[in-house]
């Protein structure tokens, strides 16, 4: 069978009018179907359309907010701080990328710490945000409602995988660095139990302490591998630390207050080249150094060496154009949440 193909702009509004109809205010439903579909079209799949349904259910249940404006704990023009009130992620990211990139232009450079978010999704589909206007930009962000990954040498769960995420303009395409502490994702690892599968190797720890591709493990006290493994798991362990500091430590609210419910913490921070050695000699340098990466001689079975986020822009160009496939199940769990909202399902192309 042939898989579906829907069109981009088709699955934003229909996202949007999903979580209108769940009660959310026209602009956060819009940053949330418009930053989910992002994902799918970068190919991050455990991160797009796939999150709607809990989403949702955290709205059904009263852990998403719905209306209103973060609250700001300080504003010194360059360094500005908000309690983000649970409202969506994906729109108080938005925001404090939009916020961040203009005091940025102002400033030279800006941070934006947010505590208390709901979930923020895939952090590499807000970096065109800013490397679009020939910022970078550096985006953190931890979850103090969850503890999935042990600290080096522990057996316990502490933290969350951590993510950071990078975006540095060059003369072509943006390098979009998307990466966390963890060697997988909880996401992923909850797909593959159930549809029954293993990890591909051994990037989780059971509660014994050894090595496993089971993702059943979680389910049994088991953890995400730091990134690094058992053998230099050392390296994850401190981007996870860092992670945790300059998000929830600068938001002033996290893991301590052990808050109830899906909770996130984000920090964005954007520099404009133009206010330190230039744009023009940024880019030079940049370009230099894509082009030096690009043009390496590949090993043996590898087709050509890729900049991060090539692949990903790739699809999305290619999606954009013939339409994205969604992964397998998640177009049904979206009907099923249409047909109790009311909202029409899109036609396949």
């Amino acid at each position: 069978m042939t898989a579906e193909r829907f069109a981009p702009a088709a699955l934003v509004d229909f996202a949007e009018q999903l979580f209108t109809a769940a009660g959310l205010e026209a602009d956060k439903a819009g940053a949330i179907g418009k930053y989910l579909v992002e994902a799918d079209l970068m190919g991050h799949t455990t991160h797009g359309l796939a999150l709607a349904p809990w989403y949702l259910q955290s709205i059904a249940d009263g852990v998403m907010g719905k209306s209103g404006q973060p609250d700001v704990l300080s504003d010194r023009g360059a360094a500005i701080c908000w309690d983000g009130r649970r409202l969506p992620g994906a729109w108080l990211t938005a925001q404090a990328v939009a916020l961040a990139c203009e005091r940025a232009l102002a400033h030279g450079a800006a941070t934006v710490v947010v505590g208390n978010s709901h979930h923020i999704g895939c952090l590499a589909a807000y970096l065109p945000e800013a490397t679009a206007r020939g910022l970078m930009i550096s985006i953190a962000s931890s979850s103090p409602s969850g503890a999935q990954v042990a600290p080096f040498g522990g057996l316990k769960g502490i933290y969350t995988p951590n993510p950071v995420a990078h975006g540095i303009p060059t003369p072509g395409d943006p390098i979009l660095i998307d990466i966390s502490a963890s060697i997988t994702t909880v996401n992923m690892s909850q797909r593959l139990t159930r549809e029954g599968r293993k990890l591909d190797h051994a990037w989780l720890m059971d509660k014994a302490g050894n090595a496993s591709n089971d993702p059943a493990v979680l389910a049994d006290g088991g953890t995400l591998l730091p990134t690094g493994g058992l053998d230099h798991g050392q390296k994850g362990y401190g981007m996870a630390l860092h992670a945790e500091v300059v998000t929830q430590g600068l938001a002033g609210y996290g893991r301590a207050d052990a808050p109830k419910g899906t909770n996130a913490a984000m920090t964005v921070q954007v520099y404009d080249p133009a206010a330190f050695g230039g744009a023009d000699a940024f880019l030079r340098q940049t370009g230099w150094l894509a082009d030096a990466c690009r043009s390496n001689p590949p090993r043996p079975g590898v087709e050509a060496v890729r900049l991060p986020g090539q692949a990903a822009l790739h699809r999305r160009r290619t999606a954009l154009a013939e339409g994205v496939v969604l992964y397998a199940g998640i177009m049904d769990g979206l009907r099923h949440a249409a047909a109790t909202l009311h909202v029409a399902v899109p036609a396949a192309l």
